[in-house]
């Protein structure tokens, strides 16, 4: 029993040193993981500014505002990431000498601005008509009862939806390697065409992802329960 222990942490010792030891592969697991928070913080801001915006077209009475949004999320919605980031690659940006990085920042955001569109568009006719009837009543503009009285009511009901598209999102990033991005993923498969070891590259990295949508998961959650204390205060 001794001599089977003895072996296997052998084993495991000399997989982990080849694989995340060596040749410094931890570095460039790092850099890897850099690579896909940066591409998922910039996506996130993208879908969340232009998904608010297409949140109101579509729900705009002007044709003209709401008939584009609609179609927009449809169509985005209706395709997958992949081909979306591909076409953006070797179609939008062929002939242009653009950051990889930026690119699959844009394609990703533009798919989370079609989901984001549809939770706040779902917050916002969540909140109770009498709300905007009693803003109006106050004296408040059209504009204003929004900002001040509907926004805020939407935010608290849209926010566990919103967090799982956060974190939806970052597990997406791990498909930017179609265009020879090195996020995380990436990485891990170079080293394991390296070193012929899956397991340790790959295992790595669903923990790093699992450190970061946990991570996420608990922030977004103490938020929802301060935004909960505001409401009994």
């Amino acid at each position: 029993m001794y001599e089977l222990f003895s072996e296997l942490w052998a084993k495991f010792s000399n997989d982990f040193y080849v694989n995340l030891i060596s040749a410094d592969r931890w570095k460039a697991l790092l850099h890897g993981l850099g690579i896909t928070l940066e591409i998922t913080m910039a996506a996130i801001i993208i879908g969340t500014v232009l998904g608010v915006i297409l949140a109101f077209m579509k729900m705009s009475n002007w044709k003209w505002l709401s008939i584009p949004a609609k179609i927009y999320i449809e169509i985005i919605r209706g395709t997958p990431t992949t081909v979306q980031l591909l076409i953006m690659y070797m179609g939008v940006f062929a002939s242009v000498a653009a950051p990889k990085w930026m690119i699959a920042s844009l394609a990703f955001g533009l798919n989370s601005a079609a989901y984001v569109a549809e939770i706040v568009r779902g917050g916002v006719e969540s909140v109770d008509q009498g709300q905007v009837e009693a803003g109006r009543s106050l004296g408040f503009s059209k504009f204003q009862t929004t900002l001040k009285i509907i926004l805020p009511q939407a935010i608290k009901i849209a926010l566990p939806t919103y967090t799982s598209e956060f974190i939806v999102l970052l597990k997406e990033t791990s498909i930017a390697g179609y265009i020879a991005l090195e996020d995380l993923t990436k990485v891990a498969s170079g080293i394991t065409s390296r070193t012929f070891n899956a397991w340790f590259p790959l295992l790595t990295t669903a923990i790093l992802y699992f450190i970061m949508t946990f991570s996420l998961a608990k922030i977004f959650g103490c938020l929802e329960r301060r935004l909960r204390k505001s409401d009994i205060r």
